[in-house]
């Protein structure tokens, strides 16, 4: 039995942008922190953390 079953493995994050132009987050289409030309999810800090929260282990 393993007894890692609540931790998260590796967050895989894209590389912040260096300027604009920004990626847009999906879920209120906010600037991110992320380049445009990153292909795949990206979501704001707000979002982000938001997502954290629901997805956190409550122990």
């Amino acid at each position: 039995m393993s007894e890692d079953y609540c931790t998260i493995g590796e967050v895989r994050k894209p590389p912040k942008a260096d300027g604009p132009p920004y990626a847009e987050c999906v879920l209120c289409r906010e600037p991110t922190e992320y380049p445009e030309s990153y292909k795949g999810i990206t979501l704001c800090p707000v979002c982000e953390w938001q997502e954290a929260q629901r997805t956190a282990c409550s122990g």
